[in-house]
């Protein structure tokens, strides 16, 4: 997995690109989220629009960083769900924890 980032709006985007399967993927995206928290920017939107895939351990990675960001008085928003990863989200019952929005520019204006 690969991750860029950018800041708009005073919201931080992190695009992950390939598949977010756990190992090396969750230390990438855990040490970005908690250098943004320690830089006080604790409203992330995670753009899913270039994942391939992600198993449940990439889901994991996104409860994880919702709950970081939420007990650091942050949020989390998921934006461009792909239909792939839209199917996790509702078998898992994760479609209530989460809000997604179909574009990033909608996820930002949420906030």
């Amino acid at each position: 997995m690969r991750l860029n980032d950018y800041e708009q709006d005073g919201v931080w985007v992190l695009e992950p690109k390939g598949k977010i399967m756990g190992g090396p993927d969750a230390t990438i995206l855990h040490e970005k989220l908690h250098e943004l928290i320690e830089q006080g920017k604790k409203k992330v939107i995670i753009n899913l629009s270039r994942v391939e895939w992600m198993n449940s351990t990439g889901l994991g990675i996104l409860i994880s960083g919702l709950t970081t960001l939420r007990n650091n008085h942050g949020d989390l928003k998921l934006a461009n769900v792909t239909d792939k990863i839209q199917s996790l989200l509702t078998i898992t019952k994760l479609v209530t924890v989460f809000e997604a929005f179909d574009s990033v520019e909608d996820a930002i204006k949420s906030f």
